[in-house]
């Protein structure tokens, strides 16, 4: 049987066919290329409030500690910038549990943060949490679905989490596992949540220390009550910060200005722990476990560098 040769114009047309796809696909990889990584902070509070009260103040019981929720957040945003160096944050999401799900108010002021997204789970009654996990296993596979993240720092340490973690992987997102050292050297983390995950980190005491401050224990009146120390106003806290941004710059130059001016509204964590202690040194008083003071001193310090640019 003898080959008909094709038309001319037949093969004209299926070159043109494939010259227009490859075209397409050159556009579609070159903007593939253009968009940058992105990812999520997923922390499983109930988790954090265990272990780093556990690490620092000797106990898991959330009466008997504060934890500075805001101070935290901007560390462990600092520390992925650090890590996921091309990539931008989507956001931090905060699980954490409350009675029919009603937001507390320090779960509301968490929810007022910038780039935070505060999911709740319900707390039955013995305070235990119920259904955080299914929430965290729910967004993480959802975003990972739809490539809104590339990659996920989980904290948390439950094994009901390892399915999340797969969830995610399945469709392509890579889940780093963050954890907080134990207290007493053992892993505080389920080993079959370990052996999912693509990479694994431990903050330490040093790391925590400054974002969980033991409260007091109430004792009788002293005689010398005037003493003590008053709590600085909101104002007050907000011109130190200003002063000491006045410093800041003076001592740095507006080269170092504009490095710090795009991660704004947050600091870098070594900067954040100077401005702290030097506001502590200035006022004469404490500001672990004072979230409105410190969100005060931190706006009063962005200011004045704002208004300098």
């Amino acid at each position: 049987m003898n080959d008909v040769p094709a038309p001319a114009h037949s093969l004209a047309g299926l070159t043109a066919r494939l010259d227009r796809t490859n075209e397409l696909l050159g556009r579609m990889l070159a903007e593939v290329a253009k968009t940058p990584s992105t990812h999520a902070i997923f922390v499983d509070a109930g988790y954090v409030y265990a272990s780093a009260g556990r690490l620092v103040a000797g106990t898991e019981d959330r009466r008997s500690f504060d934890l500075d929720a805001e101070g935290l957040i901007e560390a462990l945003i600092d520390k992925a910038r650090t890590i996921f160096a091309d990539s931008r944050l989507l956001r931090v999401y905060w699980y954490d549990g409350a009675r029919r799900r009603i937001h507390t108010p320090e779960q509301q002021f968490i929810a007022e943060l910038p780039d935070v997204k505060v999911r709740l789970g319900n707390l039955n009654a013995n305070n235990q949490q119920k259904g955080v996990d299914s929430l965290i296993r729910t967004d993480l596979e959802s975003l990972a679905r739809h490539r809104a993240i590339s990659d996920a720092a989980l904290i948390g340490g439950d094994e009901d989490l390892v399915s999340a973690v797969e969830a995610a992987q399945g469709y392509g997102a890579r889940v780093h596992l963050w954890g907080i050292e134990a207290a007493d050297g053992r892993s505080n983390q389920a080993e079959p949540l370990l052996w999912e995950v693509d990479s694994r980190r431990t903050f330490d005491l040093e790391f925590c220390k400054p974002y969980v401050t033991r409260r007091a224990v109430a004792h009788e009146p002293s005689p010398d009550a005037s003493a003590a120390v008053t709590r600085p106003l909101r104002d007050e806290v907000r011109f130190v910060g200003a002063r000491i941004a006045a410093t800041w710059l003076g001592e740095r130059g507006r080269d170092a200005l504009a490095e710090l001016l795009p991660g704004h509204p947050y600091l870098p964590g070594a900067v954040d722990q100077e401005l702290l202690i030097e506001a502590e040194g200035l006022l004469q008083y404490s500001l672990r476990g004072q979230a409105d003071l410190r969100r005060a001193l931190r706006d009063g310090f962005w200011e004045h560098l704002r208004a300098q640019y």
